[in-house]
C-alpha cells in the first residue's frame, strides 16, 4: 500500500510539472494537446495525476514543451 502511495505521488508531481511548464508558455491544454499530438482529455488526466501514462506520451509532451524528460520526472 505504501508503495502505491509513493507511486501516485510521483505521478501527481509529474503532472503538476507538466502543467507548470504548459502555463509558463501561455498554452492551454488544447494547445499542448495539439502540439504533442495527445488527446486533450488524456493530457488533462495526466496533469491531474489521474492517469498512469506511457513513456511515449510523456516524451511527446516534453518534446512539444521543448524540455527534457528529466525536467518533469525529477
Amino acid at each position: 500500500m505504501a508503495n502505491d502511495v509513493s507511486k501516485n505521488s510521483r505521478i501527481i508531481l509529474i503532472g503538476s510539472k507538466i502543467r507548470e511548464k504548459r502555463i509558463s508558455k501561455g498554452w492551454t491544454i488544447m494547445d499542448l494537446a495539439f502540439e504533442a499530438e495527445v488527446d486533450y482529455r488524456q493530457l488533462g488526466r495526466i496533469e491531474r495525476g489521474e492517469n498512469n501514462f506511457t513513456i511515449n506520451s510523456i516524451l511527446k509532451i516534453t518534446d512539444a514543451l521543448g524540455c527534457h524528460l528529466r525536467d518533469v520526472i525529477k
